[in-house]
């Protein structure tokens, strides 16, 4: 079974990264002495992911000059936001310009290396409109813990608390069908996370995808510092 065509989220400020890495893209983070979206493409060649779109906004020059129209068998095209579209209309834009029915999703700031065969396939045994990676923290309060049905269906999103404890996050890596953009909010500029996700749960076929597979965050300052370790 081939793979769906990737949309990449890349076109992060940094905000949160300014006061360690400035003037690049935040996916373009120097992870290790490479970008941390050369880490994000190397996982999908290493799956036979062959076309990715990467959604770039902010220096977009600084991925378009350093990837170009080709990386490692991945054919690469770009969707450009004129103006910040927010995670949901980043995704939908690059739908458009994709041209296909089923993507995978990735955000171009977290890393988690999950078996996207595997992935793909609960999307599909479950005829899921939108399969998330759950991957296990030690602090789910950080980022925000999700649950699950027996059945595997996501049932709640719960929100970043101080005192979470260990549990599910959704780490980053969809599986996603182009018809759930229907239920989106018509405006240009909105939360995929937020408008999405959170609204179609309960509604619509949402199910979870478990991996033990770890996870990172580079936009936390405290991640940041921990990927170079791990990926040096």
């Amino acid at each position: 079974m081939s793979l769906p065509t990737a949309i990449v989220l890349a076109g992060g400020f940094g905000t949160r990264l300014q006061s360690v890495v400035a003037d690049v893209p935040k996916p373009m983070a120097p992870v290790a002495g490479r970008p941390f979206l050369q880490v994000l493409l190397d996982t999908l060649a290493d799956a036979g992911v062959t076309g990715a779109v990467l959604a770039v906004g902010y220096k977009r020059e600084v991925i378009e000059q350093h990837f170009g129209a080709h990386y490692r068998g991945i054919a690469l095209d770009y969707s450009v936001e004129a103006e910040p579209l927010g995670t949901g209309g980043a995704i939908r834009q690059a739908f458009e310009q994709a041209g296909v029915e089923r993507a995978l999703v990735l955000n171009g700031d977290t890393w988690c290396p999950v078996d996207l065969l595997a992935l793909v396939q609960t999307h599909r045994a479950h005829a899921a409109m939108l399969t998330l990676t759950l991957t296990q923290v030690p602090d789910a309060g950080r980022f925000g813990a999700v649950t699950q049905l027996p059945d595997g269906r996501v049932s709640a999103f719960h929100e970043k608390r101080s005192d979470g404890g260990a549990g599910r996050i959704n780490a980053g890596v969809y599986v996603v069908e182009r018809a759930l953009m229907a239920y989106a909010p018509t405006s240009a500029k909105f939360s995929f996370e937020t408008d999405v996700m959170q609204r179609v749960v309960g509604t619509l076929p949402v199910f979870g995808h478990v991996t033990d597979a770890p996870f990172i965050d580079i936009g936390i300052p405290s991640e940041f510092a921990r990927a170079q370790g791990l990926f040096a």
